[in-house]
């Protein structure tokens, strides 16, 4: 809420305002269910680009044909796979740019509540999601390194993923997610993506040209995804020298060769910086994702805090920028991390229930039971502490064979489960992000393969006032423009509700004669610093619950956050010292307020 562009400083004044650890490698699947599957997991030399000249956001992105997924293993010349690649004409996109930045839109993205999926295997490959593109892969043809050592020819390698980058995932794809109720999708990058630069003095030197046109592709996704009105997280899945030894961090070799090295972690830092540099003012990027499960070493949280400090000293903006880190599976330890911590660092818990052994043989229904009692113990006391920078943001419907053996209705149990852990996570978090959109076998995995599972495991849609938005999100008129039609309660009414007996204040537009807020409309608030801290964050809470919503129907995610940013944002001489909790406790209120009202319309309006 802190951004200090003027479209956002106007909507300040406006408001006056159990889970296994790593995933095993592709090879140890089998041995819980026969069909499991797992997730996948600039320098100079790249431009920002300057803002494009047109507003329409519809413009900014290259349009694919709209059709099924053919794996690049169609591309092969003959039946036998011998690996000769028909060519490939890959559109150029190297001239796109991202839209102009809008301040006010990229808060509500950034601070909303995150209904999410994880497009995977796009950018970073894993072999049991895209097999296809490791048909001819080399070595032991598991990760993304061995896809672009392989194929013959780096220029074939290049024609495999290129295809693939342009036709997996296209905008009928971010259509039909916005169309659901999906607001946000995690896209996982290796530094390979980059480009060529930034394979320098890696394992992917070598085949640095594979990657020549791999970063407009990403351009070119986040600007599918905001003419969508969808927000992306950028993951740095595969970092130099590896962060988990992982195939998913892009090597197949199992060596975690990032921490205790200077030239790695220099790299890495490097490589975040860029992405800090050409993201932070994307109105519709949520944030960068530091690492992707990590190995929990020792020295894991002095890298994250000196991979912050770079980051926020990247520019002003950059201060009030999201950085999500991944807590290496230890929920508790880096909880305390994000607390101890004032600015937007947003904690990352994945959850999982079939890569342990006890986890394999538990039934569905027990599993479920875990997670509406252990799990949602654990996860509501971190939430609370780190004032719900927390997200899930890789969970599934998967269930071994064995736990779901035992049941009556496997189905149900499976759908019970899902939904038990949907609930969890919207309620205790900031926000979900299923894994994984898409597979080349979807139509056949419900428990991993989002396409699948909607309807099934999933819900049908998965809107945050439980129906769709009543106008096209991506064609309402800036945010900023709306602040100045938007009045809270006065100070007359919250006075006299507060009084013992009082009436409850409506919650409504309340017609004034000039806008709340205003810095030099200090007047209008009580003298009493208790009192007007009372009144401005009830006022506040209520409007801020009106704002979101304008925007897809939107609710406020990161509350804590979004509070703390307020106040510091506000002053002192708005919100006295000593008095915050009072801002604090009646911006809750008006915010539920607010929020039932707008329940109570949803409820009672069509939707398109």
């Amino acid at each position: 809420m802190v951004q200090a562009a003027g479209g956002f400083s106007l909507l300040l004044r406006s408001l006056g305002l159990r889970q296994g650890l790593y995933k095993p490698e592709p090879s140890s699947y089998a041995r819980h269910a026969p069909a499991l599957q797992s997730k996948l997991a600039v320098p100079e030399s790249i431009s920002a680009g300057g803002p494009h000249p047109n507003a329409n956001l519809g413009n900014n992105y290259q349009v694919q044909a709209v059709g099924n997924y053919a794996g690049p293993g169609s591309q092969l010349n003959s039946a036998s796979g011998d690996c000769s690649v028909k060519p490939y004409n890959a559109p150029d996109m190297s001239g796109l740019t991202f839209p102009p930045f809008d301040p006010a839109r990229a808060n509500v993205y950034r601070y909303r509540q995150q209904q999410s999926v994880n497009l995977g295997s796009w950018f970073v490959h894993e072999q049991w999601m895209t097999p296809s593109v490791f048909e001819c892969a080399s070595g032991s043809q598991v990760s993304e390194l061995d896809i672009a050592s392989g194929w013959g020819s780096p220029e074939s390698a290049r024609a495999v993923l290129e295809r693939h980058w342009d036709t997996f995932v296209t905008a009928s794809d971010f259509q039909y997610l916005a169309g659901i109720g999906i607001n946000t999708v995690r896209i996982p990058i290796g530094y390979w993506t980059l480009g060529p630069a930034f394979c320098q003095g890696t394992p992917f030197e070598p085949v640095a040209d594979v990657y020549q046109n791999a970063w407009s592709r990403v351009v070119n996704a986040i600007n599918m995804a905001s003419d969508a009105g969808i927000g992306v997280l950028v993951d740095l899945h595969g970092a130099p020298g590896s962060q988990n030894g992982q195939p998913h961090s892009g090597i197949s070799d199992g060596n975690v060769g990032l921490f205790g090295n200077d030239w790695y972690i220099n790299k890495t830092i490097n490589v975040l910086t860029s992405l800090t540099q050409q993201l932070e003012n994307v109105t519709n990027v949520v944030g960068i994702q530091i690492l992707n499960e990590p190995q929990n070493v020792d020295s894991l949280p002095d890298f994250y805090s000196q991979a912050i400090c770079a980051m926020r000293q990247v520019s002003p903006t950059a201060q009030s920028f999201p950085f999500y880190i991944h807590d290496g599976f230890n929920l508790d330890q880096y909880s305390e991390f994000v607390a101890n911590r004032s600015d937007f660092v947003v904690q990352d818990h994945h959850s999982y229930f079939v890569f342990t052994s006890s986890d394999a043989v538990e039934p569905a229904s027990q599993h479920t039971k875990d997670v509406q009692s252990s799990v949602t113990n654990s996860l509501a006391a971190a939430s609370d502490r780190q004032r719900r920078n927390l997200v899930v943001d890789e969970f599934s419907c998967a269930l071994t064979a064995q736990s779901l053996a035992e049941e009556e209705d496997p189905d149900g149990a499976r759908r019970a489960f899902c939904e038990g852990q949907m609930e969890l996570y919207q309620n205790e978090t900031a926000g979900w992000a299923f894994w994984a959109y898409n597979t080349e076998d979807c139509d056949n995995d419900a428990g991993w393969c989002f396409k699948a599972a909607v309807g099934k495991s999933l819900p049908s849609s998965f809107f945050s006032y439980g129906k769709g938005p009543v106008a096209d999100p991506s064609r309402l008129p800036a945010l900023s423009d709306m602040v100045a039609d938007m009045y809270a309660p006065t100070h007359e009414d919250m006075a006299a509700a507060l009084q013992p007996g009082g009436p409850t204040p409506e919650v409504g537009v309340f017609p004034r004669e000039k806008p709340l807020g205003r810095r030099d409309d200090a007047e209008q608030f009580p003298l009493d610093p208790s009192q007007r801290s009372v009144s401005k964050g009830y006022s506040d809470g209520f409007l801020t619950a009106k704002i979101f919503a304008l925007y897809g129907l939107s609710k406020l995610g990161f509350t804590g956050q979004y509070i703390n940013d307020s106040i510091a944002k506000l002053g002192h001489e708005v919100i006295a010292p000593g008095t915050e909790h009072f801002y604090q406790q009646w911006f809750m209120e008006g915010l539920a307020d607010g929020e039932a009202l707008i329940a109570s319309s949803v409820n009672s309006a069509p939707t398109l």
